[in-house]
């Protein structure tokens, strides 16, 4: 069958990525593959190639959730099933969209039918439409928390359920999970994280050579695409067969007791947290010696395993970059040394992992058809043992902590106009947990674990008429809009007599994510090294705080003459983390400029996201030494302009907090001051510490009180 798809086996290097793949293929229960990676490598491409590779599935006639004919689903809504001959079709890839509803994702229930005539009719969603084939997940770190949770949850279970009311619906939905991300856009939580069976970094690849024939292939494809994959489709028919065949040997394949204790070993030297991780380790190695063609697990199987499984399960906090120190990793290994085979016997000769061994070979059209095979020229399937120590293996991780290229940087003051010399930057201390704090009033913003507002999910507050598609029924709502009219109706039984009109949609207040922008004084007077130390651990606190409630983040420094917006507002908690590491101090202080920066940022920002209510967090020892690029104003002092700036943010509605650096016996609480001007209140360094906040209002208050107001909850912003 020729296919549209940029064929699998003519994708080049991502030798970890294809492999992974495979390995799901050949057992579905290793639990998925998450691929993270910079944009622009093949992440997409080589997900959407796999499904045309994967054995055709057997399925009842008309079942609209692939029920296999040998064993039917008992609980599946199409049946009961009688048995009879099947169907065969292709496997599916799905792909589900970040802005895609949780009825799309699980389905639809008619509430108005079974409410009225206890008939469950039910719409299928995209988990039934992939079960035996691939739900694919594009920016899976976009997706909204509760939609990442039912997902997971059907992965883990095998199986979805529909919950109305009530009434319910459940079907099976076992499927290869595979999801892609790119880190400068926000992480994943860890508990997410761990459950995705295998990770992948990918990378663009540094060698011209390989780049080149990247190249050439892809626009060898949009020439022609069906003429290319016919072109591939050897390659692809033997690399099906191979996945085939490991299939079929998987069921026979030893785990001795030596592989699971290296596993064990590993797990435990790595101090993964439980058990996920000794499983899926163990799935892999056995899918790894299927795709190998032997029958046993070999130390080789567990130590590629190891470097799919474990990277990502031992991150503690967004900020780690994931890897695995292969130092240690045999230095574990080699505390169990594979035992000779008694009686093995020798293997027949395996076919050429690499259907195109000549890497300068391109076909007459330059296409690199016959080509580009091996270590540089990519193409084939993974080589057997293939892992991130492979030549074509990213060697760094994604850029996720590196501070993006293209940000703009602040023009750098003479050592006369910046007051003082440049001091080096210092590393920040630990970090705590922090006082939760939030925006007051009513938002509907994106969905987060901040502040107030009305969204899909949480408690139910009341009850309104539903606004296009009934999702969340008020049932109590509904049955009272409905009673006062069964007498009309004509009811003369025990149910109800229920029409579009009567339904009822339950209102819901849950929580949502804030842009919270970081504006952090680096001037001199902040450059004492133990000092700046505090504040930066003060300011990561609160970036690992924005991520776990799934903020959008920003940072604004000031110092010498100038603001600088280091980081646009992003959902990379750990690019700002990156930023604010490599921050040097020194120099002037320019306090106005950096609100006036402030303003300016949630200006564009208030345009583009208007939705989502900004908390502005200034990191600062409330010091005023130099007017900066402040408007130019000559007429005030550097303290006045800052207290204008200050009451110009208060009049916009930004809820606004201050951190007080301020440190020694003698303290000049310039920061209250500056807190007022912006309406909100000021805390200490010691009082940001989630344990030290007995007395401190929970809510960051602006100078807006008049909540009768319509337009209250947008200038409470």
């Amino acid at each position: 069958m020729s296919s549209t798809h940029f064929p699998f086996s003519a994708v080049v290097g991502q030798d970890d990525l294809r492999l992974a793949l495979l390995l799901n293929a050949v057992s579905p229960a290793v639990g998925g593959v998450l691929v993270r990676g910079e944009k622009g490598t093949a992440k997409s491409t080589a997900v959407r190639a796999l499904s045309v590779l994967l054995p055709q599935v057997d399925i009842v006639p008309g079942c609209r959730f692939s029920c296999a004919p040998a064993s039917p689903d008992p609980s599946c809504p199409d049946g009961p099933h009688e048995s009879g001959p099947g169907a065969l079709r292709h496997a599916r890839m799905v792909e589900l969209p970040v802005g895609a509803s949780e009825d799309r994702l699980v389905g639809a229930l008619d509430i108005e039918r079974a409410l009225a005539d206890g008939v469950k009719a039910f719409e299928p969603g995209l988990l039934a439409d992939a079960h035996r084939g691939i739900l694919y997940v594009d920016e899976v770190n976009l997706l909204h928390d509760h939609l990442v949770d039912v997902l997971l949850d059907a992965a883990a279970m095998g199986a979805s359920y529909v919950e109305r009311e009530g009434v319910s619906v459940r079907h099976a939905a076992r499927f290869l999970l595979v999801g892609t991300m790119n880190p400068e856009e926000g992480e994943l939580r860890p508990q997410l994280l761990d459950r995705f069976g295998l990770t992948v970094e990918v990378a663009a690849s540094r060698e011209p050579a390989q780049r080149v024939e990247v190249v050439r292939r892809r626009l060898a494809y949009e020439d022609d695409p069906a003429g290319f994959a016919d072109r591939w489709a050897g390659d692809e028919n033997d690399v099906r067969a191979r996945v085939v065949a490991a299939r079929a040997l998987l069921p026979q394949v030893r785990l001795g007791d030596t592989a699971l204790l290296q596993i064990a070993a590993t797990c435990a030297g790595f101090e993964v947290d439980g058990m996920r991780a000794d499983i899926v380790m163990a799935r892999t190695a056995t899918a790894l010696a299927a795709w190998a063609g032997r029958s046993a697990v070999l130390k080789e199987d567990v130590r590629q395993a190891a470097l799919l499984a474990l990277p990502h399960r031992r991150r503690r906090n967004p900020f780690d970059a994931p890897g695995l120190d292969e130092d240690r990793l045999d230095e574990l290994l080699d505390q169990f040394p594979d035992e000779e085979p008694e009686h093995e016997p020798d293997p027949e000769p395996e076919p050429d992992p690499d259907p195109n061994p000549d890497p300068e070979g391109p076909d007459d059209d330059g296409d690199g058809d016959g080509g580009g095979g091996g270590p540089d020229g990519g193409g084939g399937v993974p080589p057997q043992g293939a892992g991130p120590q492979d030549a074509n293996a990213p060697a760094e991780p994604a850029e996720t902590t590196e501070a993006p290229s293209d940000a703009p940087e602040a023009p750098q003051p003479s050592a006369q106009e910046a007051g003082g010399p440049e001091q080096a930057a210092v590393r920040a201390a630990e970090p705590f947990r922090t006082k939760m704090l939030s925006v007051p009033g009513l938002g509907e913003g994106a969905a987060g674990r901040r502040s107030r507002a009305r969204t899909a999910h949480g408690r139910t507050t009341g009850a309104q008429r539903p606004r296009g598609h009934l999702t969340k029924l008020h049932l109590a709502a509904t049955v009272h809009a409905a009673a006062p009219h069964q007498k009309a109706r004509g009811r003369n039984g025990r149910g109800l007599v229920i029409r579009k009109d009567d339904l009822r949609q339950a209102r819901r207040e849950g929580r949502e994510g804030n842009l919270v922008l970081f504006v952090v004084d680096a001037s001199g007077s902040m450059a004492a090294r133990q000092r700046m130390s505090a504040v930066k651990g003060a300011v990561l606190s609160l970036l690992l705080d924005a991520y776990q409630r799934r903020d959008k983040v920003g940072l604004i420094t000031f110092r010498g003459a100038t603001a600088e917006l280091a980081l646009p507002p992003t959902s990379s908690v750990d690019a700002a983390a990156a930023r604010l590491e490599q921050l040097p101090t020194g120099g002037r202080t320019p306090l106005a400029a950096g609100l006036l920066k402030a303003h300016e940022v949630l200006r564009i920002e208030r345009l583009r996201d208007p939705s989502r209510r900004p908390l502005l967090v200034v990191v600062t020892d409330g010091r005023a030494t130099s007017a900066g690029n402040a408007g130019g104003r000559t007429d005030s002092s550097p303290r006045e302009l800052a207290g204008h700036s200050a009451r110009l943010l208060q009049a916009g509605g930004v809820a606004s907090v201050v951190v007080d650096c301020e440190s020694g016996p003698v303290r000049l609480g310039l920061a209250g001051v500056l807190a007022a001007d912006l309406g909100g209140p000021a805390v200490s360094l010691d009082g940001l510490r989630a344990d030290s906040l007995a007395g401190l209002v929970k809510n960051v208050r602006t100078a807006v009180t008049s909540s009768a107001s319509p337009h209250s909850n947008r200038r409470a912003a």
